[in-house]
């Protein structure tokens, strides 16, 4: 079953202004969301919150109250070995199983890396990572 590995991202399309990220930040602390990961992307004057948290419905429904501009995207998070090289081993392995990343970031834990990515066909790229001895992270250690 794919579908218990495709993790809900918020996407919060904001202007790239002073104080912008802490007003995005308050909404999440007022609707008592836990923030996952997260990651800021810019272009010109606009930038774009992706954030994975515990409780995404509960999210978008604060955001869309504060008219924010907001999208779900379907995400995936790989476990990566925390080594030197540990990030070559995951994207390499996706680029010969012909699994284009869209984006990506990662983070670390106190026990391994893990790259959150954004593909083009998440749950056809399930079945090829599981088939490929790389592990997934189910989506209920995100979103609770």
């Amino acid at each position: 079953m794919s579908e218990e590995y495709i993790i809900k991202q918020l996407s919060i399309f904001s202007e790239n202004k002073a104080g912008k990220l802490a007003a995005i930040a308050k909404i999440f602390l007022d609707a008592g969301i836990s923030i996952q990961a997260f990651y800021i992307a810019e272009a010109n004057n606009f930038g774009v919150v992706r954030a994975i948290v515990d409780k995404p419905e509960v999210a978008f429904e604060a955001f869309a109250k504060k008219n924010y501009v907001l999208k779900y995207t379907d995400v995936l998070a790989i476990k990566m070995n925390d080594v030197p090289g540990g990030l070559y081993e995951v994207v390499g392995l996706l680029g010969d199983l012909g699994i284009n990343i869209e984006y990506s970031y990662g983070y670390r834990t106190k026990d391994y890396g893990a790259l959150i990515a954004k593909v083009e066909n998440p749950a056809e790229a399930v079945e090829k990572i599981k088939n490929s001895g790389l592990e997934l992270l189910p989506a209920k250690d995100y979103n609770f």
